[in-house]
């Protein structure tokens, strides 16, 4: 063990520990969801401290040899490495003051390393002085989140890019096959199954143009207003040029606030894409149970679609195999609507000049991201692209359904049409059999009038 010290006293850390006293005491303080915070956020903690160190040894508040130790360990960190030792709890009081703390003690005694000095003396790279030069955790961790938020919707709008062509694929397969459109999971009217599949692929559509819109609502940072957005402790010179540093860095289009009062203490911007989330997976939702529907069977269900069977489905039922990629994606749809409600709490509870909260919303909205990224890329790699239609079913539910009789409402009216729709629905006879018996229609008509392209075109002519 170690012994370092801080405004409360001393405290045993141990001697290989790339972390120090502020994160052991952390360790001990916050135990609540048990595991460390998102390697995103970690991420893009790094890369504000890159941008940050990089901007004071510009100005020449930090000596070139200690400033290039800072960077290199920061870049290691972006990499992926020594994340083992940044451990604090996802979950933490103090508006993310551990996690930053966390990341100062690993960065300077990383660097204090690299230039051949012991762990935990401090000598040439304090975690505070020089790691959170003219920073406070209060700009430092919105402006990572940001971060951290804007590279995952990149990959989450890809994941939906395509899912949309998935389902687009399916579209073009069965353009001209037709099937019976429900309402109210009854009967309706007839459509076509690629019909079917482009409505879905429209849904993906919409959420990838939000999702991409949506962006704009996070590139827009409170880097250098430090601890509420006057830039107390911070050199104008700092402030007007480490967010162009940050920019190059990551390159995303982050640009500085007008108003860092505003853009440390109002967390709106979360809440709104957190809304864009969730409105993606209110479709996600949809279409899983849509698919899940329509694969049910086979015997009792509609069984209108096979499924990729991807695994075995029973432990007592032989050969029974689930819908359990559209159930997952169902799960990951249940859980960002409830991350949803957990940013909408946290943000409404900021008070005054900040919000404490903010580790939650992390958290929450690193989370959603993710796992509507790995449901959207698992629906369509593992189900959609694989689904197979059973054609013939189709056919023989559209001809043996009393709902084919709503295309002839035009020529036979309403009242005429229902006679017919009960006396099949009584009977099972076809409505194309008991309109000829009826003698309202002509053979030719009713083949023009319930064909295929008739039945499914925009309209009537």
């Amino acid at each position: 063990m170690r012994i370092e010290r801080d405004l409360l006293g001393e405290l045993a850390v141990p001697a290989d520990a790339y972390y120090g006293i502020h994160t052991a005491r952390a360790l001990v303080n916050f135990r609540l969801l048990g595991r460390p915070c998102r390697p995103e956020l970690i991420r893009g903690v790094a890369q504000v401290k890159l941008a940050c160190a990089r901007t004071n040894a510009e100005l020449g508040f930090l000596p070139t040899e200690e400033a290039e130790a800072m960077l290199t360990a920061c870049r290691e960190i972006v990499a992926g490495k020594l994340h083992e030792w940044i451990q604090v709890d996802a979950l933490q009081g103090g508006a993310g003051t551990s996690l930053n703390m966390n990341l100062n003690e690993v960065i300077a005694n990383r660097a204090e390393e690299r230039l051949g000095g012991p762990l935990g003396r401090y000598e040439r790279v304090h975690p505070i002085d020089q790691v959170n030069l003219h920073q406070s955790t209060n700009d430092v961790f919105p402006t990572a989140l940001k971060v951290a938020a804007l590279q995952a919707l990149d990959r989450l709008e890809q994941a939906i890019a395509r899912l949309q062509s998935a389902f687009q694929a399916q579209e073009q397969a069965h353009e001209g096959l037709v099937k019976m459109g429900r309402t109210q999971l009854q009967d309706a009217c007839p459509m076509t199954v690629g019909a079917a599949f482009g409505a879905w692929s429209e849904a993906f559509a919409r959420d990838r143009w939000r999702v991409f819109k949506c962006k704009e609502r996070l590139r827009v940072v409170n880097l250098g207003g430090t601890a509420i957005g006057t830039g107390l402790t911070a050199p104008r010179d700092y402030i007007f040029r480490v967010t162009d540093r940050l920019r190059e860095e990551t390159r995303l289009n982050l640009a500085r606030a007008e108003n860092l009062l505003d853009a440390t203490q109002n967390a709106d911007a979360y809440v709104e894409v957190s809304g864009i989330l969730k409105a993606h997976a209110v479709n996600l939702y949809k279409i899983s149970s849509d698919l899940r529907l329509l694969a049910s069977g086979p015997r009792t269900g509609l069984s209108e679609l096979r499924l990729p069977a991807v695994q075995a489905g029973s432990s007592v039922m032989p050969g029974k195999v689930n819908p359990v990629i559209c159930e997952a994606a169902t799960q990951a749809a249940m859980t960002a609507v409830g991350n949803d409600a957990m940013i909408t709490q946290a943000c409404q509870s900021g008070q005054l000049e900040l919000n404490a909260f903010l580790p939650l919303v992390a958290n929450a909205l690193l989370e959603m991201l993710a796992v509507l990224e790995h449901a959207d890329s698992s629906l369509a790699e593992r189900c959609v692209a694989g689904i197979e239609v059973n054609a013939d079913h189709c056919r023989e539910q559209v001809e043996r359904s009393w709902a084919v009789v709503t295309a002839l409402v035009p020529a036979l009216g309403y009242e005429t049409a229902s006679g017919i729709a009960k006396r099949a629905a009584e009977t099972g006879q076809s409505v194309r059999t008991l309109a000829l018996e009826q003698g309202v229609l002509d053979a030719s008509t009713l083949d023009r009038l319930l064909s295929p392209a008739a039945m499914t075109a925009l309209g009537f002519r």
